[in-house]
């Protein structure tokens, strides 16, 4: 994938996930060296590169994580439904 549509898809993960926004979410995170995090929470916040995803944590704790689009885009960090199970961004497989 060239630099230019790799730009276009960037925009419009971007994009989709301003349309999420307060959406209730399931990340999963690859972080290396047979590591998978997974995680639930709610988008929060996007920025220009990045977006951040209030995460429920133990003892009732809240921490905040973010990503950005290119994890998403390179497959590193999916996002699903929590119910459903379903990819948040199906055009991107």
């Amino acid at each position: 994938m060239d630099v230019a549509r790799q730009t276009e898809v960037v925009g419009r993960i971007r994009t989709d996930l301003e349309g999420l926004m307060g959406t209730r979410m399931r990340l999963k995170a690859n972080m290396g060296r047979s590591k998978i995090l997974e995680r639930e929470g709610i988008l929060e916040q996007t920025h220009p590169s990045l977006f951040v995803v209030r995460v429920e944590e133990k003892r009732d704790r809240t921490a905040r994580v973010s990503y950005s689009y290119v994890d998403v885009l390179t497959g590193t960090v999916e996002l699903s439904h929590c119910e459903s199970g379903e990819n948040l961004l199906p055009w991107l497989n």
